[in-house]
This record gives structure tokens, C-alpha cells and sequence, in this order.
């Protein structure tokens, strides 16, 4: 391929225009705060499940400490019913009052176990309600960090459009000036070779591979006619002679 030597040192600043968008997209997918976010979520997304599991905790525990409430209260009316008919002697008959005596004594005791079950119930739903509030401190706090490290993440990233903005305006400027021909080969070259299409011949070494040429393909360099398009042995991307080279 023929290409004027001025063409073919353009290529060196549309390289440098390139490998500056994929250094700033290298960063913009290696953020920290991506891996850092991501991490949070996940924190986050626990946070969440121990929550509901601690808020499912406290709520049966409600339920079972109703329910004592409930069992005990009609036990309480038995016996105040029954302390009542004794003291107002409304039961005449000794084996009755014997009998109403018992079951004051029976209810007594029921309400004390009872009063136990209650008891306990209120202790375990206070101990349940205080981790529940600490899961929702700890989900809020988890929050709080996510949103710091999501908004610091949105500034880098529009730092990093910006300046890929401008990147690839000055691209577009020099692809413009360069043949056609000239840039559809160094597009297949770049898209082959990890997006590096040219390199500059800098004191016989190609800047693609950091190679050295050989004396054959260095003698063949300084033979070749100014617009001719040099190709590198080892790595085959164009290679661009400049003051530098060494020829």
C-alpha cells in the first residue's frame, strides 16, 4: 500500500487518540467504586433479609405475648369471681366452699405460670425489638455508604465522559485527514493486535512489540520509497518512520 509519509505520521496521533479512549474506558470499568457499590448492594441486600427476619421475630413474638394477655385475662375474672362469691358467703355448703376453696388455689397457681409465660414473652419481645432496631441502623447506615460511593462514582464517570468526549472528537479530526484506505487498514490491524493498529519505528524497534528488526528487514526499511506503508515482521502492524528511526 502507497500512502504520503505525512498520512502515515498522522497515524501516530489517531494511535495516541485511541489509546488514550481505551486507557479512559479501561478506568471507567475498573472503577473502585463500581467494586465498591456492588459490594454494598450485596451488604445491603443481607441488611435487608435481617430486617425482615428480625421484624418476623418481633411480630410473632406480639402474637405470643397477645395471646398470654389473652389467657391470662379470663383466668384473673375466674378468680376474682370465685374471691368474691367466698367473701360475700353466697356459698353456704362446706364441701362447696371446700371445692371453690381449691379451685382459688388451682387458678392461683394458674395465673403465676401464666404470668410467667408473660413475663417472658415481654423480655424476649424487648431483646427481639432492639435487634430489630439495630438491623434497620445498620441497613440505613449500609445505605448511606452506598449513596456517598454511588455519587462519587457518577462524578468520575462524567469526569471520564467528558474527557473521552474531547478524545474522540480530536479522533474524529485526525481519522478525517487520513486516506481511506490508509485507515481501513489500520482499523483491522488495531481490532486484530489489542486495539494498537501503528506504531512508530524508533531506533529500529517497533513500538507495537518492542521488538528489533533484524539487519535484513532494516536494510529493507531504508530501501523502501517514502510513501510505501512499512508493515512490522513480528507483529505485523504499520509501522511509521520518523527522524527517529534509525535508518
Amino acid at each position: 500500500m502507497k500512502a504520503a509519509a505525512e498520512a502515515q505520521r498522522r497515524l501516530l496521533d489517531l494511535q495516541a487518540s485511541d489509546t488514550a479512549i481505551a486507557q479512559l474506558d479501561h478506568r471507567r470499568n475498573t472503577l473502585p467504586e463500581t467494586a465498591r457499590a456492588r459490594a454494598l448492594q450485596a451488604d445491603r441486600a443481607r441488611a435487608v433479609e435481617g430486617v425482615i427476619a428480625a421484624e418476623t421475630i418481633v411480630s410473632d413474638l406480639e402474637g405470643e405475648q397477645a395471646k398470654a394477655e389473652s389467657d391470662l385475662e379470663p383466668v384473673r375474672q375466674r378468680l376474682a369471681r370465685n374471691e368474691q362469691r367466698v367473701a360475700d358467703g353466697s356459698v353456704t355448703d362446706p364441701k362447696a366452699l371446700q371445692g371453690l376453696l381449691e379451685e382459688i388455689g388451682h387458678l392461683k397457681r394458674r395465673i403465676g405460670e401464666l404470668e410467667d409465660t408473660q413475663l417472658d414473652a415481654m423480655e424476649r419481645l424487648e431483646t427481639a425489638r432492639e435487634a430489630a432496631e439495630r438491623a434497620v441502623e445498620a441497613k440505613s447506615t449500609l445505605e448511606d455508604g452506598l449513596r456517598q460511593v454511588l455519587s462519587v462514582r457518577q462524578d468520575k464517570l462524567a469526569e471520564l465522559a467528558s474527557e473521552r468526549g474531547r478524545h474522540e472528537a480530536e479522533r474524529d479530526a485526525i481519522a478525517a485527514a487520513v486516506p481511506a484506505d490508509l485507515l481501513a487498514l489500520y482499523t483491522r490491524i488495531a481490532e486484530k493486535s489489542g486495539g494498537v493498529g501503528a506504531a512508530l519505528l524508533q531506533h529500529g524497534r517497533c513500538g507495537g512489540c518492542q521488538l528489533e528488526a533484524n539487519a535484513a528487514d532494516l536494510n529493507r526499511y531504508r530501501a523502501a520509497a517514502e510513501d510505501e506503508v512499512l508493515r512490522c515482521e513480528e507483529c505485523n502492524r504499520i509501522l511509521v518512520r520518523t527522524s527517529e528511526s534509525g535508518l
